[in-house]
């Protein structure tokens, strides 16, 4: 079976822009793990976690919608 996995930013479950929600569901992890993560990689980190993110709303397309009935 070949399935090919696509980073996108998930509108669905987005607080802001949907880059950790897209990250959390391409690596199959939980979304508030990877929030989390990247809170604590800004508070104690030595990267630029809100340009990354920035960067990354920008660059990840977003995932297409299913009309909604």
């Amino acid at each position: 079976m070949n399935t090919t996995r696509r980073l996108y930013r998930d509108e669905n479950t987005k607080m802001v822009g949907g880059v950790c929600a897209g990250l959390a569901d391409y690596f199959g992890l939980d979304v508030t793990l990877v929030r989390i993560a990247a809170v604590l990689l800004g508070l104690f980190g030595h990267i630029s976690v809100v340009a990354l993110y920035l960067l990354l709303w920008v660059i990840m397309p977003v995932r297409a919608q299913s009309p909604q009935s």
